[in-house]
């Protein structure tokens, strides 16, 4: 069996929007594999495919059945790797492309968010003794029962890290539209500088906080396992940033990035009776559904009922509100309401354990600009606040001032 150095690389949908792109690629894949090396690629879906193909199926139904969302979905990745080898093959490597089930990744049954349990790499192996290229569909596995899973939105980053650690890579190479991780979105604030090298806890708070360069999930994974991963652009061999185990420079930066994230949504249910155990039968019965819940807000109580506001992604509301309202009727709470016109803007950095009085830098810059907050949540290395979404970009651009993240080198 082959014991050269293996890379793992990722291409986003962007990366092979199109057939010039795809063959772009391929190029750039068949430079990476030498002799003494052997290449795993990832792909996902081509362009906007994810969006168009999920836009048709809720033309046919309003909540369609999630196996058969998953059953569609994947298809997106089928494709795109299946070219992506005919293009290989065109420059005349050898090269193979493999679905997820083919490749032997086995998940859990959660359909649309289903977790990896375990990766047979025997047929990938396999394929680099035969000198092959292998080309593996993201986003994608199977369950024990061969049913097709989607491993949720950006699953083609889990994909890539879980093979680059079954498969004992070098590195795991995530390519996109962008040069590497910014200080903030450059579509935002034109000043946003690029990251040479950021700690995995930042980068999961960055991505589970709304930066959209990478999937959460699989920054857990690098994280877990020390895989170091490179984050550049498809379109310039520019190095990009490197994901990496904390060091003591990159502690010494209080603030590196500033996030936003618009796809979340406030559940209130009114007049909760303020008794022991009532906010656990809320908060069960939305984790049985597999809803996630981030900020949580109680009103201090002084008529011995109180408000509990919490948020949710956008993609749960309608169910979350469901549940929200059988739940209140049985505790005899009052009225569930919504907001879907708010934002999250979140500022993240591993120096915040060793910086003082960053919160306050935060809610006076906020206030100086006519932010109102609604909400507050913190970690140990993040602060977000929940705002009016009009207030998004504002918000964005003075934080990112007020803590000099232009000047970052």
């Amino acid at each position: 069996m082959s014991t050269k150095p293996i890379i793992v690389m990722k291409f986003g949908g962007s990366s092979v929007a199109n057939i010039d792109r795809i063959k772009a690629v391929a190029q750039r894949v068949v430079n990476a594999k030498t002799s003494k090396t052997n290449v795993a690629v990832v792909v996902s879906a081509l362009g906007d495919t994810t969006d168009e193909l999920e836009a048709m199926a809720f033309q046919i139904m309003k909540e369609p059945p999630d196996r058969e969302m998953d059953m569609l979905m994947s298809t997106g990745e089928q494709i795109s790797c299946a070219l992506l080898a005919i293009a290989i093959r065109a420059l005349g490597r050898e090269a193979i492309s493999l679905t997820g089930a083919q490749v032997g990744i086995k998940t859990t049954k959660s359909h649309t968010k289903a977790r990896i349990e375990t990766i047979d790499n025997k047929r990938i192996l396999k394929a680099f003794d035969a000198g092959q290229i292998v080309i593996v569909a993201g986003f994608q596995g199977v369950t024990e029962e061969n049913d097709i899973t989607t491993l949720g939105r950006g699953g083609s980053d889990l994909t890539a890290v879980a093979l680059a650690k079954t498969l004992k890579a070098q590195v795991c190479e995530i390519y996109t539209d962008v040069n590497g991780i910014y200080t903030t979105d450059p579509r935002i604030e034109t000043n946003a500088k690029k990251i040479k090298a950021i700690t995995f806890d930042e980068m999961l708070e960055m991505a589970s906080l709304g930066a959209q360069v990478m999937q959460a999930r699989s920054i857990e994974v690098a994280k877990r396992f020390n895989i170091p991963i490179h984050v550049r652009s498809s379109f310039s061999k520019e190095e990009g940033t490197m994901i990496i185990k904390e060091t003591d420079k990159l502690e010494n930066i209080a603030v590196r990035g500033v996030t936003c994230n618009k796809s979340e949504a406030k559940i209130t249910i009114d007049a909760v009776p303020d008794k022991p155990g009532v906010a656990a039968k809320i908060f069960t019965e939305l984790a049985t559904a597999g809803i996630s819940v981030d900020t949580i807000v109680q009103n201090v109580s002084h008529t011995k009922h109180t408000d509990i506001s919490f948020t949710v992604s956008k993609n749960d509301l309608s169910k979350a509100i469901a549940i929200a309202e059988k739940v209140a009727k049985k505790i005899q709470a009052g009225a569930v309401s919504s907001d879907k016109n708010i934002a999250r803007v979140s500022i993240v950095g591993s120096g915040m354990r060793s910086h003082h009085g960053i919160a306050a830098q935060m809610f006076e810059t906020l206030a100086k600009n006519k932010v109102n907050i609604n909400m507050i949540s913190t970690s140990e290395i993040s602060i977000s606040c929940i705002i009016d979404q009009k207030s998004t970009d504002k918000a964005v651009k003075a934080l990112h001032s007020a803590f000099k993240l232009d000047t970052l080198s």
